[in-house]
């Protein structure tokens, strides 16, 4: 499935300059990834407290998408490239993104015409899709990264929400609504099926980590 993670050799070819400087100056991967979770629980944190009230601060959120999707690809660069692999790191990598997720996503149940519910609904099965991808490994399959609606591409949607909620007064117009409703949420339960039967089929062919 078409996914905006398609585009990543691409983004880390961009990236591997400032990585390998990084690298050099003692950067740490699980460092880069502790950050970028901190940063993230502090930002959705403040939009939970200022709610729909001050609306511009929603500007944030895809400045901060865009900045933390650079530095997901700078930890795992980190962790492949310079030898930084560990344990820890892996555990860090999943657990924090799920945690920064839910923190950017929560704050837009205060944003009309949405509702605490269907934002729920889609932070409860974003982290059962990453689920359905880090067990790959458990099963003897790759990590799988299939969408429709895989993180980068969540990313990307609420990036482009809380551009739309910071400059149109915290409103959003009511189909939007429905999207988010139904048209997401069946997207991630698409993407949990493709991850699932790509770790299948990944056993099957003899292709398993």
């Amino acid at each position: 499935m078409i996914s905006i993670y398609q585009l990543k050799p691409a983004f880390q070819g961009l990236l591997r300059p400032l990585v390998r400087r990084l690298a050099v100056a003692g950067v740490t991967a699980n460092a880069v990834t502790i950050l970028a979770m901190i940063v993230s629980i502090l930002i959705g944190g403040w939009l939970y407290i200022v709610r729909c009230d001050a609306p511009l601060w929603y500007l944030l959120v895809p400045i901060w998408m865009f900045l933390r999707m650079v530095l997901n690809a700078v930890d795992g660069m980190l962790a492949r490239e310079f030898g930084q692999k560990t344990p820890l790191g892996a555990y860090l990598n999943e657990l924090s993104d799920v945690i920064s997720d839910a923190a950017l996503y929560l704050p837009f149940a205060w944003i009309a015409p949405f509702s605490w519910q269907t934002v729920c609904l889609i932070i409860g099965l974003s982290v059962v899709s990453e689920m359905a991808g880090a067990l790959g490994p458990m099963v003897g399959a790759p990590r799988q990264y299939d969408g429709p609606m895989g993180k980068s591409d969540r990313a990307f949607l609420f990036g482009a929400l809380g551009l739309w909620a910071g400059l149109a007064d915290g409103k959003l117009p009511d189909w939007v609504f429905w999207v988010m409703a139904v048209v997401v949420p069946l997207c991630i339960v698409l993407n949990i099926f493709n991850r699932i039967c790509s770790g299948l089929a990944a056993i099957s062919s003899g292709k398993g980590s």
